[in-house]
């Protein structure tokens, strides 16, 4: 089973890749992404009958896209991948999920993926 994660916008959207059979599903979490990202995760496996082990590689929008969005999503799936030694793969642009599951099925890896904002992050001044 291959996982492919978008977190750019706030309507995060997972696509579970079995025997080269795309379910996407999609979930709007706003500014509960970081809270909620890994059960909403844990409930799609679920939902396909599959645990975390079922996993053999994973694949992730790099960017452009939310800076907060991005960085809470490429975080979780490179964490994902090192703990469950899977390979993981980063890509951008409206093919990323085929580029994705190419490289995944080719055995490519890139160990640690690093979003791609687009341009320099919008650093707000504190109010105080």
């Amino acid at each position: 089973m291959i996982l492919l994660l978008d977190t750019s916008i706030p309507e995060a959207k997972l696509t579970v890749v079995t025997e080269g059979v795309q379910q996407e599903v999609s979930w709007h979490a706003d500014r509960q992404l970081a809270k909620g990202l890994l059960d909403w995760m844990r409930r799609v496996l679920e939902e396909h009958d599959s645990t975390w082990q079922d996993i053999t590689g994973i694949g992730v929008y790099r960017g452009p896209g939310s800076f907060t969005g991005l960085r809470i999503g490429i975080a979780v799936c490179n964490t994902l991948a090192d703990s469950l030694d899977v390979a993981i793969v980063g890509e951008t642009g409206d093919d990323w999920r085929d580029l994705a599951i190419d490289r995944l099925s080719a055995g490519e890896t890139d160990r640690v993926v690093l979003p791609e904002y687009g341009s320099a992050a919008r650093i707000t001044t504190p109010r105080k």
